[in-house]
């Protein structure tokens, strides 16, 4: 008899075991089927995303084009903005911009170029280039005069552009000038030291690595590259002077400080012919009412890849042995 019971009692303990293993395999399948239809829910939703995405992203591609088919076949006004920080990797680039320059200059019906300019300003090269291609194609079509418009800032490279038209017109609050060369950067001279780190830099060349962040300043090297700067500084006044002539109306010690002024204060000091927006120098100083924006616009789609790409490439850049010295060789900056 008692041996009896305890058979049952195995008997039911091992039924109970098993209940509960089916118990958690269920639990374990209810579970995974939750997770999948979560994935899957979420896998919908990205995907979804994705094509709202695309689908707006193509809205404005089309969009951007439409805007490009008004039509060019009546007298109007060509406008090439001019927007940022003036870069080679920036949309503000010499390479954009002369593009935008060419075709509006070649457009028969555009009747006058505006530059509608809101830069502070950046490389001298950049600025340059497109300063030199105004010029150019001023030359090769005479009777096509060049406005710039300065809106928030035509501070630095953003002014060493303006002066190339013809007149240039700003708000009462713009800022404007800020003619002179800004080079910046660190020192840490001191700091692998307190690291313990022991630094090896080899080079061929007594100062080829004289704007090294890590090495100490030498007289000699800073006088040197201050020499660099004020020749850039010298090339900046020259093109000031060329562009506005007889136009200013103050000292050069004022005017080729660096100093910053209100679209008020840079007519008065002759950087400016007059206050007024795009808009006001087409209809009133042209007179013509149509203005076609003649930029280079990429679509949202090709901004996005090309966003993505340029810094994938900057952080390559950026590991690579130089970037320290790269960095400072690219401050150099009409700022």
């Amino acid at each position: 008899m008692f041996n009896g019971n305890k058979g049952s009692e195995s008997s039911s303990t091992q039924r109970d075991d098993q209940d509960r293993q089916w118990q958690l395999i269920e639990q374990l399948a209810l579970e995974g089927a939750r997770e999948q239809r979560k994935a899957r829910r979420w896998g919908v939703v990205f995907k979804s995303l994705a094509f709202a995405y695309v689908f707006v992203a193509l809205g404005l591609f089309w969009v951007s084009l439409g805007s490009k088919r008004v039509s060019t076949n009546e007298e109007h006004v060509a406008l090439i903005r001019v927007d940022g920080v003036i870069s080679a990797d920036e949309p503000a680039n010499a390479n954009s911009i002369a593009g935008s320059l060419r075709k509006a200059f070649e457009e028969e019906n555009a009747k006058a170029v505006i530059m509608a300019i809101n830069s502070p300003g950046g490389s001298p090269v950049q600025a340059g280039y497109i300063n030199d291609e105004i010029h150019r194609l001023k030359q090769k079509y005479p009777s096509k005069k060049v406005y710039s418009v300065i809106s928030d800032i035509g501070a630095s490279g953003g002014y060493y552009i303006a002066v190339a038209a013809d007149e240039i017109y700003a708000d009462k609050a713009s800022l404007v000038g800020s003619i002179g060369v800004t080079a910046s950067g660190f020192g840490f001279v001191d700091s692998l030291d307190k690291l313990g780190v022991e630094r090896r830099h080899y080079t061929a060349g007594e100062h080829k690595a004289f704007l090294d962040p890590f090495s100490p300043v030498k007289a000699s090297e800073t006088e040197f590259w201050q020499g660099v700067l004020n020749t850039v500084h010298k090339q900046f006044v020259t093109v000031v002077q060329e562009g506005r002539g007889q136009k200013l109306m103050a000292p050069e010690e004022e005017l080729y400080s660096g100093l910053i002024w209100s679209g008020e204060q840079a007519k008065a000091l002759g950087l400016i012919d007059g206050l007024g927006s795009a808009g006001y120098v087409a209809r009133e100083v042209i007179g013509v009412e149509d203005v076609i924006d003649y930029s280079r616009r990429s679509s949202p789609l090709a901004q996005l890849v090309e966003q993505l790409g340029l810094s994938v490439g900057r952080g390559i850049s950026s590991a690579l042995p130089g970037a320290m010295m790269q960095s400072s060789l690219e401050r150099i900056k009409l700022q």
